[in-house]
């Protein structure tokens, strides 16, 4: 599988794990590679892309994937994309991204004639939101250990500055 990015650093954070082939259970001893089939069952996307299937699902019923065409027995039927899809979304919230915004950005990615502009502003966007965050959490910081160094361990309960505080009354 050849993957390319737009940034060596991406490359490095996301990785490019393989489906290593493994021997199939069945005696006429071939390799057998899940990836090879057309479709694939929702175990087999979940053990691929490395989530559950109820976080498919879960996926699914807020229309960040597609719900995948069904079998004559009812089963779904996935294509292979979903599984990069899937670990899209995984990387794309552990960067921060809320599931709103990932189906934002799938949908910029369908496009073939969309420049990365709309992709870098919302990038942009969710760096002043990430500041924000530790700034507010910088703060919190400081007030915690403002009010534990006033903490006399020994003082009764009623006069702790940390629940004081809590209370607004420090």
């Amino acid at each position: 599988m050849i993957v390319s990015f737009c940034h060596p650093v991406c490359a490095l954070y996301l990785g490019t794990e393989s489906i290593a082939p493994t021997l199939d259970p069945v005696a006429r001893y071939r390799v057998y590679n899940p990836l090879m089939n057309e479709t694939l069952t929702i175990g087999q996307v979940a053990k691929l892309a490395g989530v559950g299937v109820e976080t498919i699902r879960f996926y699914e019923r807020k229309r960040v994937l597609k719900e995948p065409p069904r079998r004559e027995s009812g089963y779904r039927e996935y294509s292979r994309d979903t599984v990069r899809e899937l670990r899209f979304i995984k990387r794309a919230q552990e960067l921060g991204f809320s599931l709103k915004e990932i189906t934002g950005l799938l949908a910029l990615r369908v496009n073939p004639r969309q420049d990365c502009s709309g992709v870098k502003k919302r990038a942009e966007a969710k760096i002043s939101e990430i500041r924000d965050k530790v700034r507010d959490l910088k703060r919190i910081q400081r007030v915690l250990e403002e009010v534990t160094r006033a903490c006399v361990a020994s003082k009764p309960i009623r006069e702790c500055p940390i629940l004081n505080c809590f209370d607004g009354q420090g």
